[in-house]
């Protein structure tokens, strides 16, 4: 166990620094299970992240200070949106207490003693990494998990599981700490990876798409040769990714030749809001399931669970019972208003082809019905014209569009911020109304006057949207 020197404590303790992130809490979550005296310290955090965080149970101080590290604990965990000038990173180097990242304290405390399950790629982690857990739950494995987001099926994004059962982990790309600008899932021990997709993203932390592909084919190394290796057909990067293994790979996708290739069938009493996918693999139908998302993408996710599964020893008819009781992840399709006829949908969709693929979800979930989408600019890379062309595009399938204020928007030179007023006029051009507004008020008041009863209100945001959920609630239930 990492940093087992009690100083006088009954418990071995940790400090998380920046607990309201995503993984920090879920982490922090690990850690108690395991056995740690755990307190941490953040900003102001609001909902939902603020009752992630009380929901704990541990002392958290809001405010960093170098007094919070006044208790003295054995290991002090940094997160990666932290960096030097921090006054509890400069008082953890100043007292030369003991300090790791996340991703490296998981790895010693968590993984070594699991087998871990690492599902990354550009897209599709989060849904991936819940319906695998899910699935590998209901065989009775009694696997552990973090997940960068809130299942639904679990009352909290991480469990600890039991030692020596699969531990399901989302493999993000994304750097690790101010001291450690290696991708997270370098510490993550893959016995078995999944790669979902392979695009450019993060322009903060990688030059180009190359950059990119060369930190996976990296993270293939670390795999065993016992191990497996499971990539989409249907992305020729991912799908090269093979040539670079050193343990079996199998791939999975709609493309002719996956070795677990899906077709959308008919299947007799499909519940309602599920899609039949029939499975093949190697050549010879596998099972018939119902995936309870819409979306051609979500049929990938559900033949990746499955492959995993199969892998960990679950037959079809296993996965398929299983696979029935998914039931999402919040902020992914989550239907959280009804009001007035009008359905307001929420999900995390930031980079054009995610865009692009929740559009198509939505429009063949509710086919007859008009979709209003409302987007905001916030991810590093999104913020930016790097994907001037590919936003333009985007949102074509959409009735109509209105894009909210860019993200800190005066960090970003003018040459180089997202053209909303390009992307309104290439949508306009297609017959799609289009509109963009700094005020989140301004967008709430249009909506109540041009959205008509029976429409879907689809918002798409990897933050808070300047509190539009709330302000929607209080409007349309009032």
């Amino acid at each position: 166990m990492v940093g087992h020197n009690t100083g006088g404590l009954s418990r071995p303790s940790l400090h998380f620094s920046g607990i309201g992130g995503t993984a920090m809490v879920a982490g922090a979550r690990l850690a108690i299970e395991a056995g740690w005296d755990v307190r941490g310290s953040d900003n102001p955090l609001y909902p939902p992240t603020s009752h992630m965080v009380e929901a704990l149970g541990v002392p958290v101080a809001t405010g960093y200070d170098a007094a919070n590290l006044d208790w003295n604990p054995d290991c002090v965990i940094l997160g990666n949106a932290l960096s030097r000038g921090n006054p509890e990173v400069e008082a953890a180097l100043s007292r030369k207490l003991r300090y790791l990242s996340l991703p490296e304290w998981l790895k010693d405390a968590v993984l070594r003693a699991r087998r871990p399950v690492v599902i990354a790629g550009t897209h599709g982690k989060t849904t991936t990494t819940a319906l695998t857990a899910c699935l590998l739950d209901a065989s009775g494995m009694q696997p552990g998990f973090l997940i960068g987001g809130q299942p639904v099926n679990f009352p909290h994004s991480a469990r600890l599981g039991e030692e020596g059962a699969p531990f399901v982990i989302e493999g993000d790309e994304y750097d690790t700490a101010f001291f450690d600008k290696r991708a997270k899932f370098f510490h993550y021990l893959p016995e078995i990876a999944v790669v979902t997709s392979l695009e450019f993203d993060h322009a903060d932390i990688y030059p180009d798409l190359e950059a990119i592909i060369r930190a996976f084919r990296l993270m293939l190394r670390q795999i065993p040769r016992e191990g497996r290796l499971i990539v989409c057909a249907d992305d020729p990067n991912a799908l090269a990714l093979r040539e670079h293994a050193y343990c079996p790979v199998e791939s999975y996708g709609f493309d002719a030749s996956a070795d677990w290739r899906g077709e959308l069938a008919s299947l007799p009493d499909l519940p309602d809001g599920c899609l039949g996918l029939r499975i093949h693999r190697g050549g010879a139908v596998w099972g018939d399931v119902a995936v309870p998302m819409a979306g051609r993408h979500n049929l990938r996710n559900a033949l990746a669970a499955a492959a995993v599964c199969a892998a960990l020893g679950m037959n079809a008819a296993a996965v398929a019972r299983a696979m029935a009781g998914f039931r999402g992840v919040k902020r992914r399709m989550e239907v959280f208003l009804e009001s007035r006829g009008i359905t307001f949908v929420d999900d995390f969709a930031h980079h054009p082809t995610a865009i692009r693929e929740t559009i198509a979800a939505a429009r063949q979930r509710w086919p007859q019905r008009t979709l209003h989408v409302l987007f905001e600019p916030r991810s590093n890379t999104v913020v930016t014209n790097r994907f001037q062309a590919e936003m333009n595009a985007a949102f074509r399938e959409a009735d109509a569009v209105w894009l909210g204020p860019i993200h800190r928007a005066a960090s970003i030179p003018e040459s180089e911020r997202l053209d909303r007023t390009a992307i309104v006029r290439a949508l306009e051009q297609h017959g799609v109304r289009a509109a963009f507004t700094d005020d989140v008020d301004e967008l709430v008041r249009g909506l109540e006057t041009s959205v008509a009863p029976d429409s879907v209100v689809l918002i798409l945001s990897n933050g808070a949207f300047g509190g539009i959920y709330d302000r929607l609630r209080e409007r349309y239930r009032a």
